[in-house]
């Protein structure tokens, strides 16, 4: 059990020279890691079109952030596009404005689901994996 603050050093990789990247052990959470065969492609849209920040950069896998989630993207030989990336929006009018930016790849406009409470769309990223962008109803 951890009863102080505990900090660990990563090296953090970057194509001209290598940073210190802080981590603090009290925070726990987890890594959802994707395997991609177009890794570049795919860091540019998530990084320009959907928003994430590249959190840690380890050359062959690189890791986003999107407010407290974080998923990695690892070059090989075989893509996996199974499951989806959820990110969720404080407001509607967020989820609009994402539906707008990837209209061109959105399965249908943003819609209400009663059952699970949420306003949503669903799309594909360039290697045809699902993503999905919604905002939880309040109340």
């Amino acid at each position: 059990m951890l009863t102080a603050t505990h900090t660990v050093w990563l090296k953090k990789f970057t194509p001209n020279k290598i940073d210190l990247m802080k981590i603090d052990k009290q925070q726990t959470g987890g890594i959802i890691f994707f395997q991609t065969k177009i890794q570049a492609e795919l860091s540019e849209f998530y990084t320009k079109k959907v928003g994430c920040k590249l959190w840690l950069d380890q050359g062959g896998c690189k890791i986003f952030q999107f407010g407290n989630m974080l998923f990695g993207l690892c070059q090989r030989e075989k893509a996996e596009s199974l499951g989806m990336i959820t990110f969720y929006f404080s407001t509607r009018e967020e989820v609009d404005e994402m539906y707008k930016k990837l209209k061109d790849i959105a399965m249908a406009e943003p819609v209400d689901n009663s059952l699970y409470r949420i306003y949503h769309f669903y799309a594909k990223d360039p290697e045809g994996r699902n993503i999905e962008f919604q905002y939880f109803w309040e109340g």
